[in-house]
């Protein structure tokens, strides 16, 4: 059973996660500057932008974390699975994350900052339009 609070432990997974999210979408960042593409610039600043925010959260996890004396380190890593210890106000705790199961979560943050913040964003504003003009505007889309 684990001492840290889940607000902590929620912490420190985003200090494992996002830095491989940042890094996965580097590594597509130079695929499309690099593809053949015939209007690059949508992508390439789409991925710049989310990778940004990301930078910006990053860093509220890590100032987070220094405040709260908190850190993680990768121990080891084998083909199933990735060791982390976990410090937690003087406690250790080791934590097995299975590699698949840190693929997927990776994979769910990338899905969330390309597309789903955006959708909660405009949702949230959507809240202070009049509705009548929301219908309208709908009904203009229609086919």
């Amino acid at each position: 059973m684990t001492r840290i609070p889940e607000e902590d432990r929620n912490m420190m997974e985003q200090a494992i996660y996002l830095p491989m999210v940042l890094t996965v979408l580097s590594r597509d960042l130079t695929i499309v500057e690099n593809s053949p593409f015939k209007l690059r610039k949508p992508y390439i600043e789409l991925i710049e932008e989310t990778m940004k925010v990301i930078q910006k959260e990053l860093a509220e996890v890590k100032r987070y974390m220094k405040k709260n004396r908190l850190k993680v380190e990768q121990l080891k890593r084998d083909d199933a699975f990735t060791m982390y210890i976990f410090l937690y106000k003087g406690y250790e705790e080791h934590h097995s994350y299975f590699n698949p199961r840190i693929r997927n979560k990776v994979q769910e943050l990338m899905e969330y900052y390309l597309f789903k913040r955006h959708f909660f964003k405009n949702e949230n504003k959507m809240e202070g339009v009049d509705p009548r003009q929301s219908s309208t505007n709908a009904e203009r889309l229609k086919p």
